[in-house]
């Protein structure tokens, strides 16, 4: 980690601890960030946290925590992964005003409501609806408007004009947030912010309060559907560059694609007796199968509690999951361990377990924890799912 960031982090744990834990659960990667110093996003259902090291040391240390701070409210709100077909330039400035009226200090630049002569308070969407300008031709990357007089075309009630802002943050990184399913994404944020507030003693700070319970309180999402859409996102991952063919848009400067025509899924199933419920297994084997039967994947299914009891390799329809009780204690690391020798190794893991037993500290698969109605997710890596029947 950067030593900026994590000297921002550190004192993000010490002095508002949620933001700091919610840093903490997410992927970072240092690149540049066209003169931005950090931008968050969803990669095929993974967040990201992007920070450009020199740009970011070069801010005040209350302006980096803000700046940090301002990044994971984009992500409670889902702000990457709710632009849809909207204008892109005057999405990513109406998510700015609906989160930096609550923060403090930030870098110079920082757009807020009056600069629009609108209210404080109101959702993106809100402020989209009555800032954004109607166009009629044009694409989603810029602005959607030409030269017209802003004093006779200037969106109703607003003192500014959405061309001229700029975000803080970077937000064509949220191009990337296209690879992930709502559902998925949702699934995501939601797991990540049971994590930070299980490391900050359950204290969400007041601003985001409302927006938390939302996220764990939510409508309830098939199970069934989660599980599609991961396995979904996890066949995206399983494409390759190749120099062997040109690229057919590109030419011959840039790799073709090469397909792994097979997908390669690693499943574990925790034979415990915590597990051992008959409709619960036999409700996950049918989904998964079907699953893999429509995706022409390989299933290599581990059944394991302190140790690997049982393995199966499954390619192709007909095909049945097979009971196995071992009983005894759970150690979710063999599983996790196996999946580091095979080959190809495995696009994701999904691991069907109460979660109570040692994990791995990280990983570098996707994973989907699917998780008994009783069990608890074991690490902060990874996305959660509860398994009801």
């Amino acid at each position: 980690m950067a030593a900026g960031l994590e000297n921002a982090v550190v004192r993000l744990l010490r002095e508002r601890p949620f933001y700091g834990q919610f840093l903490l659960n997410l992927r970072r990667e240092e690149r540049p960030l066209d003169g931005k110093p950090a931008g968050i996003t969803v990669r095929d259902g993974i967040p990201i946290l992007a920070v450009d090291p020199a740009h970011l040391e070069a801010l005040p240390p209350r302006q980096q925590c803000n700046l940090l701070e301002h990044l994971v409210k984009h992500l409670l709100h889902l702000h990457p992964l709710r632009r849809k077909e909207r204008n892109r330039h005057d999405w990513d400035i109406s998510c700015d005003l609906a989160i930096n009226p609550g923060l403090g200090e930030l870098p110079a630049g920082a757009v807020y409501p009056a600069d629009y002569g609108v209210l404080d308070g109101l959702a993106a969407e809100e402020y989209y609806t009555r800032l954004s300008r109607r166009f009629d031709l044009g694409n989603l990357s810029g602005s959607g408007f030409g030269d017209a007089d802003q004093e006779a075309e200037g969106a109703q009630g607003a003192g500014g004009d959405l061309e001229l802002g700029q975000t803080l943050d970077d937000h064509a990184l949220w191009d990337e947030a296209d690879s992930t399913p709502f559902a998925l994404g949702e699934e995501m944020v939601r797991s990540i912010t049971r994590e930070s507030l299980r490391g900050s003693d359950g204290e969400a700070p007041e601003e985001v309060r409302a927006v938390v319970a939302a996220l764990l309180r939510p409508a309830p999402i098939p199970w069934r559907q989660v599980l599609r859409q991961f396995v979904a996102t996890a066949g995206r991952t399983g494409r390759t560059g190749t120099w062997m063919r040109e690229h057919r848009r590109f030419g011959h400067d840039t790799p073709g694609i090469r397909k792994r025509h097979r997908l390669n899924l690693l499943v574990g199933v925790d034979v415990s007796d915590s597990t051992n419920i008959v409709e619960l297994r036999e409700a996950f084997a049918r989904e998964l199968l079907q699953i893999a039967k429509g995706r022409d994947a390989t299933l290599t299914v581990l059944y394991a509690n302190s140790r690997i009891q049982a393995i199966e390799v499954l390619k192709g329809a007909p095909a049945v999951l097979e009971r196995h009780d071992g009983g005894g204690f759970t150690d979710l690391r063999p599983v996790f361990e196996y999946a580091k020798t095979l080959h190809p190794l495995p696009a994701a893991v999904i691991y069907l377990t109460d979660g109570i037993g040692p994990a791995p500290e990280q990983m570098e698969f996707p994973t989907l924890w699917v998780l008994t109605g009783a069990g608890e997710k074991p690490v902060p890596w990874g996305i959660e799912l509860r398994l009801e029947v």
